[in-house]
């Protein structure tokens, strides 16, 4: 496939969107003899994965083993010689090692392919000047598509219009709060997906508001397709084909000189040569042990139908012997050592103590906005509310400049304007703050503003994202953007992603059989360090990516031993870290759910995926957990 308009200069999201409406063809559309000039030159908006040994490629693949090397050789010389019985006897033994070890392989890739959910994506599409429905896969870049609250983003793309965009890209960057996305003229000096407001991405998802996209990337040219080119290439070699290979090539050299040896031996007593050559190749059948590539593909085997009726499958039976090597795991947070769920967990006053009037409020605001709510929406409707005899009257919705969103609400003749949004952008426009206890607000001034600023950077060393709540009694029907002035701060909802409670019994099982428990995530240091502190696992030493990206390939080995938490990591740096650690002399397992772990996952020596991941994760994986993490540890 052809590379994208921009992939050898700045990425789409840095460049002037006049800039990229000329390159690509301007912002209404194209006409369908363009995009059919554009698919045939750029091919169909796929992402194609990890390519595939055929089944006749694969059984000859066995064969590069090289005590089966040696067996054969010595096969041919016996049947050269006229010893049929031996011919047949090795060959036989060799070829039910290869088609064992083969229709293994075979049934555990088929049954992952049982996993997938293929669905195929239909899209909305401005063609000829007119909205169509056309497959995401015929999608070429300068197409614009219209994105809707649901829709599962089909390419890369810039966007033109946006009306209250929320994108959930926890798959692509692992963080699990949704993104929100505008329309802007210029581009953003980052080169960071997670920096990218005016962008978005294939692999991600609309979670709510509406927005007209300029695709500027399909295929493998997105940023989705250039972590899944990584699967393209063959994985590094796992420890298992390294400890085979050493011990075949420690009998192929053992072979050879005893052979030498003893052709040597009878040469100089006057032994006949034919004689001699025979006994040479006796002894070389004699020192390879025939039956190990056989032996090592029914235990193996045998081992994988076990951990099947335990709910894992197994798709390379290497995996095994490499699982029970490993001595480093690394994992993602988000979703593997977390619910990747946002939960509540405090209302708190500007102080910081305890306040149930800021949760009281903050669900009302919640309850009674339109749109598709945020996760931090769910997450305050889940506590118990009181919306009997609340009527309301008028909202003023999310944009993007303001960062918050207020409704208007009546009771008992009493009229209430409640606002929620980013506590920096809900502290400039109070003047007032609430008190537990208290009969009356009290003016917001310098030593109250630097005790709400304290307040919010305590939480936020503490792992928590947090939203600011403030009210006003109005004497009004319709509420306006201009009404958001001298409100009483009530304080601060605080939020949190829970670690699992299977992660913690896990991780110490880990630690218990001698497996250090490295973390690789995309979050930020504060909340990493949080969710460290809640499972029980000490930060003996952290790494940011940028830190990462200034270091040799030296220089990192030299950190690994002493370092057990990298956080702002992307895709690629995860992959280093592994690389680095299997450079090391170590057995590197991987365990993660998303598409950003894709290519680590293909390089660990045992990539640990579960059913609930995406497909390209699942596809990457060696093993796949269809159950709980801890009972599947217990029980590998």
């Amino acid at each position: 496939m052809a590379s994208g308009p921009s992939a050898a200069r700045a990425k789409f999201w840095q460049r002037a969107i006049g800039d990229l409406q000329r390159e690509l063809g301007g912002g209404n559309g194209l006409s369908s003899a363009e995009a059919a000039a554009r698919r045939e030159r750029y091919g169909a908006n796929v992402l194609d994965g990890r390519r595939r040994l055929s089944l006749l490629r694969s059984f000859f693949s066995r064969f590069r083993n090289p005590l089966v090397v040696i067996l054969l050789a010595a096969a041919l010389v016996s049947a050269s010689t006229g010893d049929l019985t031996a011919f047949v006897i090795i060959s036989v033994i060799v070829l039910i090692s290869a088609v064992l070890d083969t229709a293994q392989e075979f049934r555990a890739e088929q049954a992952a392919e049982h996993l997938k959910a293929s669905v195929a994506l239909k899209e909305q599409v401005l063609r000829d000047g007119r909205e169509v429905t056309l497959p995401g896969a015929d999608l070429v870049p300068g197409d614009v598509v219209l994105l809707a609250t649901g829709d599962l983003v089909p390419a890369d793309g810039r966007v033109l219009e946006a009306r209250d965009l929320f994108v959930n890209e926890a798959l692509l960057t692992g963080e699990s709060v949704p993104s929100e996305k505008q329309a802007l003229d210029d581009g953003i000096a980052s080169p960071e997906i997670v920096e990218a407001g005016n962008a978005v991405f294939m692999g991600s998802s609309v979670m709510n508001g509406s927005a007209r996209m300029l695709v500027c990337a399909t295929g493998l040219t997105t940023e989705l397709g250039r972590i899944s080119s990584v699967l393209r290439h063959a994985p590094p070699p796992n420890a298992l084909e390294i400890g085979t290979h050493r011990f075949g090539m420690l009998i192929v050299r053992l072979t050879e000189f005893l052979v030498l040896f003893v052709l040597l031996v009878n040469l100089a007593f006057h032994r006949p040569l034919f004689e001699s050559f025979l006994f040479a190749v006796a002894l070389a059948v004699g020192l390879t042990p025939e039956l190990l590539p056989m032996i090592v593909s029914v235990t193996l085997a045998r081992g994988a139908i076990r951990m099947a009726k335990a709910e894992v499958i197994v798709k390379r039976l290497g995996a095994i012997h490499d699982l029970g090597s490993m001595d480093i795991l690394c994992t993602d947070k988000t979703g593997t050592l977390t619910e990747a769920k946002i939960r509540m967990a405090r209302q708190v006053a500007l102080s910081g103590e305890e306040f149930p009037e800021v949760a009281r409020l903050a669900w009302l605001n919640s309850h009674f906005q339109n749109g598709l709510r945020s996760p931090l929406d769910t997450a305050i409707l889940e506590i118990a509310g009181d919306a009997e005899r609340w009527v309301k009257l008028d909202e003023a919705p999310f944009d993007f400049q303001r960062r918050r969103v207020s409704v208007l609400v009546e009771r008992d003749g009493r009229r209430l304007l409640v606002t929620k949004g980013a506590p920096e952008d809900i502290l400039a426009v109070a003047t007032c703050y609430q008190r537990p206890g208290d009969p009356a607000p009290r003016p917001l001034d310098q030593a109250a503003r630097a005790r709400a600023a304290q307040t919010f950077q305590e939480l936020s060393a503490q792992g928590l994202r947090a939203l600011g709540v403030a009210w006003r009694e109005l004497a009004v029907d319709r509420a306006t953007v201009a009404d958001e002035l001298e409100l009483v701060f009530a304080g601060f909802v605080v939020f949190f992603d829970p670690p699992k409670e299977s992660a913690g019994p896990a991780v110490a099982a880990l630690n218990a059989k001698g497996v250090t428990v490295k973390i690789l995530t995309g979050d930020n240091e504060r909340v990493a360090q949080h969710v460290c502190h809640d499972l029980g696992i000490p930060v003996t030493g952290l790494l940011t990516g940028h830190e990462l990206d200034g270091l040799s390939d030296q220089a990192l080995a030299a950190r690994l031993d002493e370092t057990n938490l990298f956080c702002r990591v992307n895709p690629i740096q995860k992959n280093r870290v592994i690389l680095a650690l299997k450079r090391s002399g170590h057995v590197v397992g991987y365990l993660g759910d998303g598409i950003n772990d894709a290519p680590s996952l293909h390089t660990a020596d045992v990539g640990i995926s579960v059913d609930s991941a995406a497909d390209v994760a699942k596809d990457a994986a060696d093993i796949i957990l269809l159950k709980r993490i801890s009972t599947c540890c217990s029980t590998a």
